[in-house]
């Protein structure tokens, strides 16, 4: 009985996992990503830093989680005050089956498409509605694809870079797909006129674009940085 129980046990927590993704990919989070961060907070392991961030940034997404990680502590408590319950009195084989059925229901009525459609609207409404743009992720606002990246690039006294303004050295600049968004410069930052301020030493400029074109165009200064 003890092993019915425990297969019983296991199809309910993998379904819920099933249903966290679903509810995790309408929010715009990328399947793999989400199984794994799913299991990550329903056994309590932790989650790598720079996914998690996907998930802590994002005010719908932490909702669930934290759902999830409260699910995951009293499903372990559940399951052992079940079996001790089963050796002292017996299980009750109809909760448990009821409890399954529900689970199932639920996880069955979420595959239709319609209702996807239907809480992907929702999500993103209430993502319209309460949510500044400031709360999200820098990966959720600016990286869409794959192409697509951000770096801080330090200029040292031999990058080609060093004392001369972006636009002297790359007079195409405004013809690449890429942008400084700002140099910063000890504590202060420079958001005005990025393409003609002379960059001094120890200046760090933030570049947003293709991943490409930026390790093409700047690849001489990256090397020097990656040497520092």
């Amino acid at each position: 009985m003890i092993a019915v129980f425990l297969f019983i046990y296991i199809v309910i927590i993998l379904t819920v996992i099933e249903i966290f993704v679903i509810l995790f990919r309408l929010t715009g989070l990328k399947v793999e990503i989400s199984r794994f961060q799913v299991i990550s907070m329903m056994t309590g392991t932790g989650f790598t830093t720079k996914e998690s961030e996907l998930i802590s940034g994002h005010p719908i997404r932490r909702k669930l989680a934290t759902f999830l990680i409260l699910f995951g502590a009293f499903s372990l408590a559940v399951i052992i005050s079940s079996i001790s319950e089963f050796l002292s009195n017996g299980l009750r084989t109809k909760e448990i089956l009821l409890s399954a059925a529900s689970v199932l229901i639920v996880f069955g009525i979420l595959r239709q498409r319609h209702v996807q459609k239907h809480l992907s609207n929702l999500f993103n409404r209430k993502m319209k509605q309460n949510i500044e743009l400031a709360d999200l992720p820098i990966r959720e606002v600016f990286l869409k694809n794959q192409q697509d990246t951000m770096l801080f690039l330090t200029i040292y006294q031999d990058s080609q870079l060093a004392n001369c303004t972006i636009r002297q050295v790359l007079p195409d600049i405004d013809a690449l797909d890429l942008e400084v968004v700002f140099i910063k410069r000890g504590d202060a930052v420079i958001r005005k006129k990025v393409y003609d301020s002379p960059l001094h030493e120890a200046d760090q400029i933030l570049l947003y674009g293709n991943k490409q074109v930026m390790f093409e165009t700047f690849q001489h200064d990256m090397e020097i940085m990656e040497k520092h």
